[in-house]
């Protein structure tokens, strides 16, 4: 039997997943290293790889960081070989517990498989209480080894049949690497709501969920993997297959508003431009007249630059944030907790003493910070202080792999801008519209037949609805917990 159990949710939405896979290569563990080590903002739990050295497979996962866990000889030597995946964790399902660490590992009939999985599934629950009255075995709470036990039960005689068998059965946003025996696979879902990347450094070929990933270890860049796309390298070559029905893409907008790396090419585009252009959208709609535009770093740093050079307002970084504030410090207790905003952010009060300050960030979910951080302001001497958002207003949860909060905790779901703006006690507060969001990312305007992106946070226009009842708000996140959880 199951339990469903809420989240505890940060008041920002958080990262989801990053996954890796490369092939053919001498320095397999090392590069999937280097490039975890790249993608580390999408996930600060765990961190996992498995390789293949053309025998046997080799796991290694740890609680914590790349850079504090494979960052050694002695490590890396414990996963030899050619082939490798690796994966950083953010959960969105399932408690944070080394068992939960991906990437996962089986033993099927047809030989060892791991999968890296960046996302989630809608029907998890519905599948996994049926593959336990069936008989399976779980060992995690993560919705990742349902997809494991789908190829395990599967009866196709392939490995890659098995694994289409298994896609056909789950729904959701997701991108998974998978290495079985020589064989490295990419999949997509058939919206490509969560993104993945093939490069290619000398002879190897390389997936992971952002460019930046590419970067790091000098792969170049050589397209995206489409919605609905199964891609595989075997025998040094890269096959493709479709296997979906075909559906228009709408990638997650969160790739472009905060979670991809500011450097990460997403649609020929720096993320990092496309935050740019909100901040000048966001100028246009809804200037005041000010003395300076400060961002909340970092992720409101892009949007602020381009606020500032459309409007010739001074821009200036009137809030300096603490780079060694790790994010289990403010866990303890109560007390420490409402410390979080001032253990991060301080603010310049030579620079915002007595002037009007335009405040920007990246987006609104709960309105606590926003709420601490613009006390800090006024405590700090600022005449007039107030608030523009980057992105429109966050009325709906997700349920694909980002960490959001239920609908009853969404401010803008419950309260008007007016009622928000009173709450978070600023001057003035307005959001980016959502046609000034898809202007400022090179289309007309969206269109409601075919919305170019999953945009269902300002919407609720979801392209998979959910098949797992979601408790009292029907949609929601939730963590699949047995009723005898180890941790």
């Amino acid at each position: 039997m199951l339990k469903k159990k809420l989240k505890k949710y940060n008041p920002k939405i958080k990262e989801e997943c990053g996954v890796f896979g490369i092939s053919n290569s001498e320095d397999a563990s090392t590069l999937t290293a280097l490039s975890l080590h790249a993608l580390q903002h999408r996930g600060q739990e765990g961190c996992g790889i498995v390789s293949f050295d053309g025998k046997k497979y080799h796991l290694e996962k740890k609680l914590g960081l790349v850079g504090d866990n494979f960052n050694k000889e002695e490590v890396l030597k414990k996963i030899p070989g050619n082939y490798a995946i690796g994966h950083n964790r953010y959960s969105t399902t399932g408690d944070t517990a080394l068992r939960n660490i991906q990437p996962f590992f089986a033993d099927t009939h047809n030989g060892g498989i791991g999968i890296s999985h960046n996302g989630n599934l809608t029907n998890a629950i519905t599948l996994r209480e049926k593959l336990v009255k069936e008989g399976a075995i779980f060992h995690t709470t993560s919705d990742t080894e349902t997809i494991v036990q789908l190829i395990a039960k599967s009866k196709r005689n392939t490995t890659m049949d098995k694994i289409i068998d298994a896609l056909f059965q789950i729904q959701g946003g997701y991108a998974l690497v998978m290495l079985t025996q020589n064989i490295l696979i990419g999949v997509r879902d058939p919206y490509g709501i969560r993104p993945l990347v093939i490069g290619k450094i000398k002879n190897s070929y390389v997936f992971a969920s952002e460019t930046c990933a590419l970067d790091i270890i000098g792969a170049k860049y050589i397209r995206d993997v489409e919605n609905g796309e199964i891609v595989f390298v075997e025998n040094n070559k890269l096959n493709s297959i479709k296997p979906f029905p075909q559906k228009k893409i709408r990638p997650c907008v969160f790739e472009y508003i905060y979670f991809s790396r500011p450097d990460s090419i997403l649609n020929n585009k720096c993320a990092y431009e496309y935050r740019k252009n909100f901040g000048l959208e966001l100028a246009k709609e809804a200037h005041v007249e000010s003395d300076l535009v400060i961002p909340v770093p970092d992720s409101g740093v892009p949007a602020a630059i381009g606020y500032s050079q459309y409007t010739k307002k001074k821009f200036e970084l009137g809030l300096i944030r603490n780079h060694y504030v790790g994010r289990t410090f403010i866990e303890p207790n109560q007390k420490i907790r409402g410390l979080g905003v001032k253990l991060k952010l301080s603010a310049n009060k030579s620079s915002i003493k007595n002037k009007k300050i335009i405040l920007i960030d990246d987006s609104l979910v709960r309105g606590t910070t926003c709420h601490k951080i613009v006390k800090m302001l006024y405590d700090s001497g600022a005449k007039e202080v107030h608030v523009r958002i980057a992105c429109p207003e966050i009325k709906f949860p997700d349920f694909y792999g980002v960490d959001t909060p239920t609908k009853k905790e969404l401010l803008a779901a419950n309260q008007s801008v007016s009622e928000i703006c009173k709450y978070i006690n600023a001057k003035s507060l307005k959001f980016l519209s959502l046609d000034g969001l898809y202007k400022a990312m090179g289309f007309k305007k969206r269109n409601d037949i075919y919305p170019q992106l999953t945009d269902h946070y300002f919407t609720g226009d979801y392209p998979v609805k959910p098949v797992d009842e979601l408790g009292d708000d029907k949609i929601t996140q939730l963590s699949l917990l047995s009723t005898a959880t180890n941790k």
